[in-house]
């Protein structure tokens, strides 16, 4: 997938869903396939879901170069190139520091987002993952690192966890048009983002939504629209974004353990910068800057 995708503006998808490289599943059990792709490919070492960066592009080193450590196998581009990723400490490398995609994945290529992404998320998944949750027995890395064995009981596989998030405006057009955004207890005052929590077992994403509003806010939200996802590794979510109608007039309650302030903010305070935007990685980011290019 091939996503245009404007660095700290409004794109056409958000800034970490993209990527153009096929994961090419069914070559993960193919041990014969990957030790020959092994050593034509790029590599990407990642520890704690960080990698090296320089120039706004990934450090990518050949197989002879890579350290050892687990492999995950990423997945092959248009051009046969394969992808993988090591878990190991990051090498030194002059003009390259270590980061993580909440710090560069707005500033990526489509190529370098998903690659980054992919390894991240198995990262931290492999990192919470070492003993089976049934049996407590130690397991071990399977399919290319798309699974994980424990020396007793079912196989594990990654996993992910939804959450919704969204932007509540009021649909008015124009700079008078406000969107209601709420703030951390851990944030500087400035710094405000959209509403978000977890989906809960037998709940929708749409029902996730106007309860997560109610709790933090104590606001009725109407006519939802779905506005896209990206996943989120830290560890493990997929971020479900939507947009939502309120009304101004209702009072806003908060509830203090989740959130310390909120607050209706127009397209002009925001254009002016009196609220600091969203990270620019985030979907937050990318709600928020789609609602300001609508001007509706």
């Amino acid at each position: 997938m091939s996503s245009p995708h404007a660095p700290g503006g409004a794109g056409t998808v958000p800034a970490l869903a993209r990527g153009v490289v096929d994961r090419a599943a069914k070559r993960r059990t193919d041990a014969e396939w990957l030790a020959d792709a092994w050593k034509r490919a790029l590599v990407l070492v990642v520890d704690d879901g960080r990698a090296l960066v320089a120039d706004d592009a990934l450090v990518l080193v050949d197989a002879a170069e890579a350290p050892e450590g687990e492999r995950l196998f990423l997945g092959e581009d248009t051009e046969g190139t394969p992808y993988f990723a090591v878990m190991a400490e990051l090498p030194e490398r002059e003009g390259a520091r270590a980061a993580n995609v909440r710090e560069v994945g707005h500033l990526l290529d489509d190529r370098d987002t998903g690659l980054m992404m992919t390894a991240a998320g198995l990262w931290h998944w492999h990192a919470g993952h070492r003993y089976s949750p049934v049996t407590g027995a130690p397991s071990r890395i399977s399919d290319a690192g798309w699974v994980r064995m424990p020396q007793d009981g079912p196989a594990m596989w990654p996993r992910t966890d939804p959450a919704v998030i969204v932007l509540v405006n009021d649909g008015v057009p124009g700079p008078a048009g406000r969107c209601l955004l709420g703030r951390n207890a851990q944030w500087p005052g400035r710094r405000f983002s959209c509403l978000a929590g977890f989906v809960e077992p037998g709940e929708s994403a749409e029902a996730a939504v106007a309860r997560e509003v109610a709790e933090e806010v104590g606001v009725t939200v109407r006519e939802l629209r779905y506005m896209g996802s990206q996943a989120w590794p830290f560890p493990g979510s997929l971020m479900l974004g939507f947009t939502a109608l309120a009304d101004p007039a209702e009072p806003i309650v908060v509830d203090v353990e989740e959130i310390a302030e909120a607050r209706w903010v127009s397209r002009a305070e925001l254009s002016r910068g009196e609220v600091n935007m969203p990270a620019p990685a985030s979907i937050a980011h990318f709600l928020v800057s789609s609602w300001l290019a609508s001007e509706v």
